[in-house]
């Protein structure tokens, strides 16, 4: 049976004989139903229109994004360490192509998620590459299909593996996630962040929403709190969830002075 993909949010489902009646990811109030009504792809039909675009972004980072962009057009980040590869967020695409071409970088060791909105097709990622997924407790009951690599991990740090860590921030989801290379940005650190701390059009700032399709922003409670998680890092460089979305120098003071004129513009 086929294991059915949402073409508005990118997000497989648990393997069925005919697609699911709706998506619970487009139909919750961060996301939305597509235009022409809710829609449903297989892997193999998905292969037949896009391929995957593997890019060097920097020395041991490779940024991996569909063409023509799908769903919500996100490219997943794969970091190479001497402790074993890493898979950044997700994407929905998987074919052999893309199997060899990573497997050529030196395969994947880890996978972990930001959030729900790049789960993508997460357990055909880590089958392929027989590799374990790190989700933050918070968020199961949005899993849409199970897998027995996946594992949820609680609390607020996760150290991966040296120079690796993964730090809860909430907000956009309550288990939302960044995480800290320290060897990113030639050793300046770089901090990798879906869109929990998105880059905007002016890339010298960043922003925090609820919704970001839906313009539901976040309160000024929560965003303090995604810059007080962040604070302790160093890092010169940020890369949220699409391949334009980096902040090249001075990060770690873009998101402390975001956060403050976001604070300020919500606050009567």
């Amino acid at each position: 049976m086929p294991a059915y993909i949402c073409v508005t949010c990118g997000v497989q489902f648990a393997a069925s004989d005919r697609p699911p009646a709706n998506c619970r990811i487009c139909e919750d109030e961060r996301q939305y139903v597509g235009y022409a009504g809710q829609q449903w792809v297989t892997q193999d039909q998905l292969s037949k229109t896009r391929v995957n675009r593997i890019e060097l972004l920097e020395p041991n980072l490779y940024g991996i994004g569909s063409v023509p962009s799908f769903a919500i057009g996100q490219r997943a980040l794969l970091m190479q360490s001497p402790h074993g590869n890493v898979l950044w967020d997700c994407m929905s695409l998987l074919d052999a192509d893309t199997i060899a071409r990573v497997n050529a970088l030196g395969g994947i060791s880890k996978i972990v998620i930001s959030h729900p909105h790049f789960y993508a097709t997460v357990a055909d990622w880590a089958e392929a590459f027989d590799a374990p997924v790190y989700l933050h407790a918070a968020d199961q009951a949005w899993l849409m299909r199970p897998h027995e690599n996946i594992q949820f991990w609680e609390g607020d740090v996760l150290e991966l593996q040296p120079g690796i860590t993964i730090q809860r921030v909430g907000g956009h989801f309550d288990g939302c996630c960044v995480c800290h290379w320290a060897d990113g940005a030639a050793y300046q650190g770089a901090l990798l962040t879906g869109d929990s701390i998105y880059v905007v059009s002016d890339r010298r700032w960043v922003s925090f929403m609820h919704s970001f399709p839906n313009l539901i922003p976040l309160p000024a409670s929560k965003v303090a709190a995604i810059a007080q998680a962040v604070e302790r890092y160093k890092y010169s460089r940020l890369y949220s969830g699409w391949w334009q979305t980096v902040v090249d120098g001075d990060a770690a003071i873009v998101v402390q002075r975001s956060a403050q004129r976001y604070i300020a513009a919500i606050t009567d």
